[in-house]
């Protein structure tokens, strides 16, 4: 039993790179009996991730795969199909990655599998939306980033065209997943019926994008043009100290005149472009400027007590390495050191959540390829001579076996 909110709900995983694995990993994370199918040759991120300690173990996948288990099965040999419709059929959730056309062809669209289970929740991510003429494209994360207009936000900043540079556009789409999923299964206890969710990655973005950079365009005729200044204007980032660099954000005003008066500056409260929110958005560059401006003359732990003082929001700048030695993570215990079998002792992240009713009682590392195979195989009716076949001909691998 494995604990957790989504205890007893078993999904088989078609998914591979992120943005499948990360939903999988979060339903994992709750509870949920997660069945990873691979390929012989593996999730494609299993090869995509710098040194290992042990080949196809990279950091990246340790950290999506974690709590899973995984079988790998040849979908193009009849044996490794017929196990697969197997899984389907004892499964709550089936969730597949690829285009909807290479899930027809394999004879595993939503039809095919509700012949196999009525109540399935059938969920695919995919690049584009079905009903407009990029429906058969391949994507990623960088082409949906740059195809969503998320790219050219840097752009208008900067001058120049930038992706963000982390999986932004997988990450959001694979929690809108784990959304859609749970609302299905919530509806399936309701109604006991099953559902066909289609998440497109393109189509999530654009609207992730324009929700705030719509603008006043959002208004028919346009009250102006896109993008909001707050955010696009070139000052918006982390502002320089004497020793480093600060994070603030003074929206409201007691927390701009609470700025004012830590700058030494409270005449400031009396200037007409900084004396409203509505006076300091119309002269955003304005306010920015004299703010960044004051900041070189103080350390930035200076400068965090004297904020803190007034109540502006504001935390130091942290760098990939220096957020991992944060105290206030290290008081919440957030960073835990684990033991893999395989990869010996690795960092790992607790979950940032917390339930009354608890989570996953106990954590598994992210499987070697087809570690699980037989045993799975096992609960789903297969005897040990076909699965000696099955192994022999490669329709799965039994990664036990392997070294």
């Amino acid at each position: 039993m494995s604990g957790g909110p989504l205890e007893g709900v078993r999904v088989v995983d078609l998914t591979s790179v992120v943005v499948g694995p990360l939903a999988t990993q979060i339903l994992a994370d709750h509870g949920a009996e997660i069945i990873k199918v691979e390929s012989g040759a593996g999730d494609l991120v299993r090869q995509l991730n710098g040194k290992s300690v042990t080949p196809g173990m990279g950091a990246k996948f340790l950290h999506l795969n974690r709590n899973k288990r995984s079988i790998a099965l040849d979908l193009k040999q009849e044996s490794g199909m017929q196990a697969l419709k197997r899984l389907i059929a004892k499964a709550d959730v089936l969730v597949w990655n690829v285009r909807p056309a290479a899930m027809a062809r394999l004879g595993l669209s939503y039809e095919d599998v509700k012949k196999i289970n009525p109540k399935i929740v059938y969920c695919g991510l995919y690049g584009f939306g079905q009903d407009g003429r990029y429906k058969d494209k391949p994507a990623y994360d960088t082409i949906i980033q740059g195809a969503a207009g998320m790219a050219a936000l840097h752009h208008r900043a900067t001058g120049e065209p930038r992706y963000v540079p982390m999986v932004v556009a997988d990450k959001t789409v694979g929690m809108i997943a784990v959304q859609m999923i749970v609302m299905a299964l919530y509806r399936r206890e309701k109604t006991g019926e099953g559902s066909s969710i289609g998440i497109p990655m393109f189509e999530n973005l654009v609207k992730f994008v324009l929700e705030e950079h719509m603008y006043l365009t959002t208004f028919q005729p346009p009250l102006g043009g896109t993008g909001d200044p707050r955010l696009l204007d070139p000052q918006t980032k982390p502002i320089p100290t004497k020793d480093g660099y600060i994070c603030i954000s003074a929206n409201t005003n007691p927390q701009a005149f609470g700025l004012f008066n830590a700058m030494g500056r409270p005449e400031l409260k009396e200037d007409p472009r900084l004396s409203s929110v509505q006076a300091r958005f119309a002269n955003v560059s304005y306010y920015f400027e004299v703010r960044n401006a004051a900041f070189s003359v103080k350390t930035t732990a200076e400068w965090l007590q004297l904020l803190d003082a007034n109540d502006v929001p504001a935390m130091p700048y942290h760098t990939l390495e220096s957020v991992q030695e944060d105290p206030h993570l290290t008081d919440a215990g957030f960073f835990l050191t684990k033991d893999h079998p395989t990869e010996g002792k690795i960092r790992e992240m607790r979950l940032p959540n917390v339930w009354s009713c608890g989570t996953r009682k106990e954590w598994s590392p992210a499987p070697k390829l087809g570690q699980q195979s037989v045993e799975v195989l096992r609960e789903h009716g297969f005897d040990d001579a076909a699965i000696d076949q099955m192994v022999a001909s490669g329709a799965t691998v039994d990664g036990k076996l392997k070294s």
